[in-house]
């Protein structure tokens, strides 16, 4: 865990309050002494907005929407891949790279796709299929083993988009990684993580709301509404509070206790209702929130490599133009423990992704075809505190630290992880 004002180590820890000192991850839970440095509104966001468009497009992109059609196009195509290359024990499937910038869908396959999953996949968007010496299935495997042999030497590791072998993520380097997993190790140095209003919500719960443990004073951030059991609650990290434990917004308000916590997906549920709504604003070009707002929920979607995402932490607030590097990733939290099901992205104009206090809360892929609504693509985890670290922004810009490069649990495998059969639509 980080404190209010840590030093910098050479290891990755989760964004929570109290320092840590084993090699992992850093969550991103804050301390109850922060408080906004703008006035958020208080109570319910009555208004809607997009936080996109006073955002730089990148890719030669005309407008924010053009870049999400082609990317929601991709999606659909790498969707209808994915499930149909699971439904197979030997499927070659390897991974996809769904990157707008690129104006192509790249698919990774060992051996021969079925040509009926190409012409479908080609009928959506432009698609690339690439050859790969392996299969993801084979490198999950092999992952595994790396684990298993090096331990704590690693921070992240998981299949890379194009099959030719693992990602695996360091501080200071791993050598015979590659004689210890049996496949190709590509081993990034300096990759550390940290885990990561919004200020007066009211019942039922939206998404992106600031929430304290009142066991410890930590603060996190609400994630998104689901439900579980037929029952509403609200999703997010499971670093930010143990079972049972009551959770209030930051005016004391009861939202409900911890009902259910899985570590291995960093995922919990809030026992509190909760609607399909997240919070959200727009900022200036230094960060500063300009206006807040809330954004209606229109599904769950899983984001892939290349896609870009939207965080929407109680602290950092509304943050764009991050871009998924690898998922599928086993993460080392630091006094915590593995994390699987996660996704790393880097925020491509290095700055602020996320950073501590914006556990739990959500991260987005807006609608192109109206970007006053978004997609459910998961919770943030946690940062790269050590390499990556930047100024912060939002309602709290001093006194917690920010970083580019973030880790954030995909959707489905966190709402698996706690039994949550699907996100609350608004």
């Amino acid at each position: 865990m980080i404190r209010p004002h840590p030093t910098t180590r050479r290891t990755v820890t989760m964004l929570r309050r109290v320092a840590v000192t084993a090699i992992g991850l850093t969550l991103l839970a804050a301390g109850m002494t922060a408080t906004p440095a703008t006035a958020a509104p208080a109570g319910k966001a009555a208004t809607t907005g997009s936080f996109v468009d006073s955002t730089p497009v990148p890719g030669g992109f005309a407008s924010w929407s053009e870049l999400l059609r082609l990317q929601q196009r991709m999606n659909t195509a790498a969707a209808r891949i994915t499930n149909a290359a699971q439904r197979s024990a030997n499927s070659g499937f390897a991974g996809i790279v769904a990157d707008p910038t690129t104006r192509q869908l790249q698919v990774y396959w060992k051996g021969e796709p079925p040509a009926s999953l190409v012409a479908t996949a080609q009928a959506t968007v432009t698609t690339q299929v690439l050859p790969a010496a392996y299969s993801q299935r084979e490198l999950m495997v092999a992952a595994d083993r790396l684990r298993a042999a090096a331990g704590n030497k690693i921070t992240t590791v998981g299949p890379r988009a194009d099959g030719a072998g693992l990602l695996v993520g360091t501080q200071d380097g791993l050598l015979g990684a590659t004689a210890l997993a049996g496949v190709p190790v590509t081993v990034q140095t300096g990759v550390a993580a940290a885990p990561a209003t919004r200020w007066d919500d009211t019942a039922p719960w939206w998404g992106g709301a600031a929430w304290r443990n009142t066991a410890t004073g930590g603060g996190c951030s609400t994630g998104f509404g689901v439900f579980q059991g037929g029952v509403a609650r609200m999703l997010s990290a499971a670093h930010c509070a143990n079972l049972n434990v009551l959770a209030t917004d930051p005016t004391g308000q009861t939202i409900g206790i911890v009902g259910t916590r899985n570590t291995g997906t960093d995922t919990l549920l809030l026992a509190g209702s909760s609607g399909g709504r997240v919070f959200n604003n727009s900022t200036n070009a230094a960060g500063a929130v300009v206006s807040e707002f809330s954004n209606q929920v229109i599904g769950a979607s899983a984001s892939q490599v290349g896609n870009f995402v939207c965080t929407s932490g109680a602290y950092s607030g509304t943050r764009c133009s991050i871009q998924v590097k690898a998922r599928n990733l086993c993460i080392n939290v630091r006094n915590f423990g593995t994390v699987c099901g996660q996704v790393q992205a880097e925020n491509t104009t290095r700055t602020n992704a996320v950073g501590q206090g914006d556990s739990g809360g959500p991260v987005e892929i807006v609608n192109a075809a109206n970007t006053l609504q978004v997609w459910a693509t998961g919770t943030n985890t946690a940062i790269d505190d050590t390499n990556t670290a930047v100024a912060c922004t939002g309602y709290v810009t001093t006194g917690r630290v920010c970083a580019w490069r973030m880790y954030y649990e995909d959707i489905f495998s966190g709402m698996a992880g706690v039994g949550a059969s699907g996100v609350i639509l608004g």
